[in-house]
Order: structure tokens, then sequence, then C-alpha cells
């Protein structure tokens, strides 16, 4: 065989490497883990063992500054948590009145007539321009025009007959601020 590759029979080493990564790690599966990002770390820097040297102790302490190096990062991720969770509000708001008010939207807009609904949808979501709607419902760009502001009317009665802490939650488009 040749001499680079008994330089790095690793193979020989595998039982060393996982005693010292259980010792240190005191969970057999995370001494595996260690272990196997331990030789990928020792592959990628194969270039840096010195011919002739130890290569169970340059495996051993590979595995060493391994560990450390995931313990510095588990620390420092259990810091930023720790952090995030005091930046964090206490508590989320319920989903449900969310719901109740999308579903409150929906059912305004759907009661709306049918070209006023479409005049709606076509600029509000769809993006259109108005002449580019006018010209999709062929109709004049004037009748558009009324047809979307008969909607918003009516959506923004809709909107002042609803409770005041609804009333935040809606913004309509093309209506007052």
């Amino acid at each position: 065989m040749k001499r680079s590759m008994l330089r790095f029979d690793i193979i020989g080493q595998l039982g060393s490497l996982r005693r010292y990564a259980r010792s240190l790690t005191r969970d057999g599966t995370d001494a595996e883990d260690l272990v196997h990002d331990a030789l990928v770390r020792a592959y990628e820097r194969r270039g840096t063992f010195r011919s002739g040297g130890n290569l169970r102790a340059w495996l051993l302490s590979i595995v060493h500054n391994t560990f450390i190096d995931k313990m510095r990062s588990r620390r420092s991720e259990a810091a930023r948590v720790e952090q995030a969770g005091y930046l964090a509000d206490d508590s989320t708001p319920a989903p449900q009145e969310h719901s109740v008010r999308l579903t409150q939207v929906r059912e305004a807009f759907f009661s709306l007539p049918e070209e006023q609904r479409s005049a709606l949808h076509l600029v509000a979501i769809e993006g259109l321009s108005y002449q580019q709607a006018a010209d999709a419902s062929s109709v004049p760009l004037g009748t558009l025009m009324s047809r979307i502001g008969r909607a918003r009317a009516a959506l923004r009665e809709m909107e002042d007959a609803a409770p005041s802490k609804a009333k935040t939650h809606l913004r309509i488009v093309g209506g007052p601020s």
C-alpha cells in the first residue's frame, strides 16, 4: 500500500475517536454526530497534517475542537433565542377575531352587485389600471369608475357599521386613511 494511504488509515482510529466523543457528549447519538463532523473536518484539512505526525492525536484534537465549536455555537444560539424572547410580545392575539373579520369583509365584498364587485376586483385585486379594467369589462371608463366608487362607498358603509376595534384592521383602497 502507498505510504499516503497508510498515513490516513482512519478506520483504525475510529474506536478511540468514538470513545473520546462519547466522553465529551455523554450521548451515543451526539458522539456519532461529533465523530462524523470531525472526520469531515479532518478530510477537508488533511493538507495540514504533518508528515510523520501522530494521526491519532491529530484526529482527537479535531474531535475536541469540533466539540468546543459546537458548544460555543449552542450557547450563542441559546443566548440569541433568550434575547428574542425578551423582544417578542408575551402574548399573541387570537386568530379568531382576524378570521371573523376576514369573513365579514369577504361577505361584504360578495354582497356587492356583480358589476361593482367585478370592477373593484379588477382594479384592487388584479391591479389593472382603470382603463385596462374598463377594456376587460367592455364598459366605458366613466362607467367603470362609477361602479368602483359605488362599491367603495358600500364597503365604507359596512366599515362604519363595524365595531370600532375591527375598524383598525381594514383599510379600503382609495378611501380615507
